[in-house]
């Protein structure tokens, strides 16, 4: 007669372990989206306070956006998953604009301010975009790889943080979540910052 294995012994197959390392690889990853995916705020921390001017000239500060639900996207023209969220990112700019939903790049782009111009006249980008250097990007807490996303409701409360490509459907039941709440009693909706005009 055999005799079966310890179960412990076999969870020590082959298989399993190599199963282990593929979740404890995969977590960090995948994590930030299950977060938003399920509402996991950042702490309630304050929106940073920053101002950076547009690449067609606006100052945008969080006052100059408070009442308004507005994601953050650092991102550079070099970065691939950059790139490729882009598409996705100026559906969502014009589909959700009117309701009160602002969409600001922040490129951390070294090549100058042409490049950045270049790449969003080819890419038909039309919301406002900054080019930001490192204290921007400190003011945020530090970015630790592009892209990285910050969404923050009408009152100026970072409520997610995702670093790495934005999921489409898991962003957009956030920003409707957002947009259908109501904003602090001190906080009136501001105006939309101006969108970059297509190239012809």
């Amino acid at each position: 007669m055999t005799t079966p294995r310890p179960r412990w012994k076999r969870w020590l197959s082959p298989w399993n372990l190599l199963t282990a390392a593929l979740l404890v690889w995969a977590a960090p990853r995948l994590l930030p989206h299950l977060g938003a995916l399920v509402g996991v705020d950042s702490g309630g921390r304050v929106e940073p306070a920053y101002r950076v001017v547009t690449l067609d000239g606006q100052a945008l500060t969080p006052a100059a956006l408070r009442g308004r639900v507005v994601l953050v996207n650092f991102w550079a023209t070099w970065c691939a998953p950059c790139r490729l969220e882009m598409p996705m990112l100026q559906r969502m700019h014009e589909r959700h604009e009117a309701r009160g939903f602002s969409l600001v790049g922040f490129s951390v782009d070294r090549g100058g301010d042409e490049v950045v111009r270049a790449f969003l006249r080819e890419h038909e980008v039309t919301y406002p975009v900054a080019v930001v250097g490192r204290e921007t990007e400190a003011a945020f807490g530090g970015i630790r790889g592009y892209p990285t996303s910050f969404l923050i409701d009408r009152s100026g409360v970072v409520r997610n943080v995702v670093i790495g490509p934005l999921a489409p459907a898991t962003l957009e039941l956030a920003v409707r979540r957002l947009l259908d709440e109501s904003p602090a009693p001190d906080h009136r909706p501001a105006a939309s910052p101006t969108s970059r005009r297509a190239a012809p």
